[in-house]
């Protein structure tokens, strides 16, 4: 048995790290990919993965900051900086020899020139403590101040605030220094809160990015460990000449792996390892030699399957339970006698899969494309859900459906006729009012 791999999906530099690993891209017969390859691989994926454009621009926008770092440092040139000790000596020998004129002409230039030097800085410093918003903000303020005080100086208010005010016994309302204390306490305690703020700011970014690189590292932990069983799993069942090994201990060896990392892994790591099951024939039921075990080939190219008393090397079982595989890719997967109780469907792409004599008890199917998906065997009149004590029979269709019952369709896309038929039939009076187009004129079998 072969590994089937996927050609429509090469391993593209351009693409990100959980996209580029698929399984198809660890192929174990057909690519002849050893351990050694398989990490050399995954290096090289790793490395792609660092080229592609997300880490380019993350690379340039670090380095376009640095530089704007490295910009906005101040630049003086010499020649200012000597005039500027000039007109300084010039301030300190009209000061000394008392000569106004000096004191002035060397005051005046010393302020202007010390202004232009400290200007970029004090832009830098602006633009550092506060954002654009900020900025509106306080320019904002001050404008509505200065308008505050225009008009209680051109208006006249001040004249009568003035006349009033004289009347006021300032001994008693305290004198102006207290005053000025007072708002520059309140001044004090608004800056503590706006650094406290500012520090809360910068903390919580800082914890997002921290978060961002833990999900990151997840994926990529979570994506060895998938390799890693992709791996264990191929070596398991396939010898060196290439053929299905089918015995006993084998196949619990492989369902015991495989329960494990269900448990460990998302929705989109289960979906992985579900395809690759899947397209490797690993959960179809195959016809075997009775003695050998082994499975025997079709004649064209594969291995023939047996739905009757087939043998799986993979049996599901009850190890999807509940789980959660919503808006997940289960394009053309085997799950047929699988135990989906409880399980999240909802927004899962299943066209082609196989879902007959699956158990979608009580199953979220909401917005899932049903596009081609296989619930029964034979005809429509007489196929009916798995049962417990009759065996499926393949050629009429009875006992080879899924048990659909109180399971929601609501919204589900691409729903062929005679799938809402089935399931307008065998879902239940609670489940018919979700199945798109309506249930009007169908019987309800399960009632009966």
């Amino acid at each position: 048995m072969t590994v089937e791999s996927n050609s429509s999906h090469p391993l593209k530099p351009e693409t990100s790290i959980d996209k580029d690993l698929q399984p198809y891209d660890f192929d174990a017969s057909e690519n002849g990919i050893t351990s050694e390859g398989l990490a050399a691989q995954q290096a090289l994926s790793a490395i792609s993965s660092l080229q592609s454009p997300q880490h380019t621009n993350g690379l340039k926008q670090a380095t376009s900051s640095f530089k704007d770092i490295s910009h906005h440092q101040l630049a003086v040139r010499p020649r200012a900086l000597l005039f500027t000790l000039l007109v300084i000596a010039l301030t300190f020998i009209g000061i000394t020899i008392n000569n106004s004129f000096l004191g002035i002409l060397g005051t005046l230039t010393t302020l202007v020139l010390s202004v232009a030097i400290l200007l970029p800085w004090f832009q830098d410093l602006v633009q550092e403590w506060f954002s654009a918003q900020e900025r509106t903000v306080l320019v904002g303020l001050t404008g509505l101040l200065v308008a505050i005080f225009g008009l209680f100086r051109f208006t006249g208010v001040e004249n009568e605030l003035l006349c009033w005010g004289s009347k006021i016994n300032w001994d008693i309302a305290g004198t102006l220094a207290d005053w000025f204390g007072a708002l520059g306490q309140i001044s004090i305690a608004i800056i503590a809160v706006y650094v406290a703020w500012r520090q809360y700011v910068i903390s919580k970014d800082l914890t997002i990015q921290q978060n961002l690189l833990t999900v990151q590292q997840n994926i990529i932990t979570q994506q060895q460990t998938i390799d890693s069983y992709f791996q264990g799993v191929s070596d398991l069942v396939l010898d060196e000449e290439g053929l299905l090994e089918d015995w006993p201990q084998e196949r619990a060896i492989a369902e015991g792996r495989t329960a494990a990392i269900f448990s460990s892994v998302d929705g989109s790591g289960k979906a992985k390892i579900l395809r690759f099951l899947s397209r490797s024939k690993l959960l179809t039921p195959l016809k075997r030699d009775r003695r050998l075990g082994r499975a025997i080939l079709d004649g064209i190219g594969g291995y023939a399957e047996d739905r009757l008393e087939g043998v799986r090397v993979i049996d599901l079982g009850v190890m999807l339970a509940g789980a959660d595989l919503s808006k997940t890719d289960l394009r053309w997967t085997d799950l047929s006698e699988a135990n989906l109780v409880r399980a999240n469907l909802s927004g899962c792409d299943l066209v082609k899969s196989n879902l007959s004599r699956t158990i979608l008890y009580h199953a979220d199917l909401n917005n899932s494309d049903l596009n081609g998906v296989r619930f029964f065997y034979g005809s429509l009149e007489k196929a009916s859900p798995r049962s417990r004590n009759n065996p499926p029979d393949y050629e009429t269709g009875e006992h080879t459906g899924a048990v659909v019952e109180n399971a929601d369709f609501r919204n589900a896309q691409r729903m062929s006729e005679s799938t809402r038929q089935y399931c307008c039939a065998w879902c239940g009076e609670e489940a018919r009012g979700t199945i798109p187009g309506g249930c009007e004129g169908i019987p309800n079998k399960l009632g009966r």
